[in-house]
């Protein structure tokens, strides 16, 4: 494959895995509004995102199954369309309960990259090169959190809240065009000596890093998914706070995302992973206790939420990858699950949350609290990996 093959497929990759998360964010803003809309409460709406994370949670395990029996191609292309037809569907939908049922069916269906995107990644590049492939795809992502909300917020003051769900329906549809036309790389020959779910799921050290990644991971955006109701709804804010307060913590991430690998050699990976880990939990702690005092000032979020967003980009990268070294040959079911279960909590997180969301900022964040507590509990009583080797040059791995 040549060098414009890669970067044309990478670039692919990571068009897809945008608009998954867009599924979430790119909607977000519609989110305070839709209680009015189809005359339901604000618990049920919130239900709108969880039926998306939760039924992309199923999706990952589908996809994973799905790879025995048909190739790559074939499932990413009916992935993508079935993302676009339920995209369209749902700017459609007559009341708020075939909106989540077709939200559900939207996340299902925007699982395939998450399942099949990292083992592209090892096939296009080398190991070092895969790695550097990853981290931008990482920071890439990051920016979505920050930029779609703000495009979100534009669609629905000038188009409506279903515009979101049509710009999303018609862009998927062209990266399932080009995905036809263009293809992926060849298919590897399966093996059989890379394992099972079971194995990994008995297997404590890959269990101490794939849930506390997904406990960090799923306690910010429990609180993300959270945040525009609670600003509107408790504080007497408006959506542009929490664009500022996204804008704000997506950039501390991306700075500290690619500065970890420098500061892990410096400290250790595990002091990294540990530390941001409580950083991101402290940050909760601080937000819960603000909701505690009644504080309704939406200028303090950024301040106390930005610390959990840091925390997240300091073991974020370096958890995940530590994670997928645990499950060793088993790296790509040992992915799915990292990210299944990012989706499970995230979904558990919302639905817990959703019936208390209207009691303010103190509620939500001791959600998110309970959720970073765990993760902090999990590195402290799951064993670690050894200690890493150190390469020709005496440089540690991570």
């Amino acid at each position: 494959m040549t060098n414009s093959h890669r970067a044309i497929t990478f670039s692919l990759l990571i068009i897809c895995a945008t608009l998954s998360l867009a599924g979430t964010d790119l909607v977000l803003p519609a989110v305070p509004q839709l209680p009015e809309i189809f005359g339901t409460d604000r618990a049920t709406a919130q239900l709108v995102l969880a039926a998306y994370v939760g039924g992309g949670g199923l999706g990952l395990l589908l996809y994973g199954r799905l790879a025995d029996h048909f190739s790559r191609k074939a499932l990413l292309f009916s992935s993508l369309a079935g993302f676009a037809a339920a995209s369209l569907a749902c700017a459609f939908s007559p009341n708020i309960t075939a909106l989540i049922a077709l939200r559900f069916v939207q996340g299902v269906a925007s699982a395939a990259a998450p399942v099949f995107g990292p083992g592209l990644i090892r096939q296009l590049f080398s190991d070092k090169a895969a790695v550097r492939a990853i981290g931008f795809l990482g920071s890439v992502e990051s920016l979505v959190p920050a930029l779609a909300p703000i495009f979100g917020v534009l669609l629905l003051s000038h188009f409506g809240w279903q515009s979101s769900f049509e710009l999303l329906g018609v862009l998927t549809m062209l990266a399932a065009v080009l995905i036809l036309v263009l293809g992926l790389p060849r298919e590897e020959e399966p093996s059989d000596t890379l394992g099972t779910y079971g194995q990994l799921l008995t297997d404590r050290v890959f269990m101490r890093y794939a849930l506390s990644q997904a406990l960090t991971l799923g306690g910010l955006l429990t609180f993300v998914f959270g945040a525009p109701t609670v600003i509107v709804a408790s504080m007497g804010g408006s959506l542009n706070d929490f664009i500022i307060m996204q804008v704000i913590n997506i950039s501390g991430f991306i700075i500290v995302a690619n500065l970890t690998a420098r500061i892990a050699e410096r400290f250790g990976a595990e002091n990294v992973i540990l530390t941001g880990t409580v950083m991101a939990a402290l940050s909760a702690l601080a937000l819960f206790a603000y909701g505690l005092m009644g504080g309704t000032n939406t200028l303090m979020l950024p301040l106390l939420f930005t610390p959990m967003a840091i925390g997240l980009g300091l073991r974020g990268p370096i958890g995940f990858y530590r994670g997928i070294l645990a499950s060793g040959a088993n790296n790509a079911r040992g992915s799915a699950l990292i990210v299944f279960s990012i989706f499970m909590i995230t979904t558990l997180g919302t639905v817990i949350a959703a019936p208390i969301i209207a009691a303010g900022l103190a509620a939500l964040a001791f959600v998110a609290c309970a959720i970073h507590l765990l993760s902090v509990a999990l590195l402290l009583l799951l064993p670690a990996m050894p200690e890493p080797t150190r390469d020709a040059a005496g440089v540690p791995t991570l």
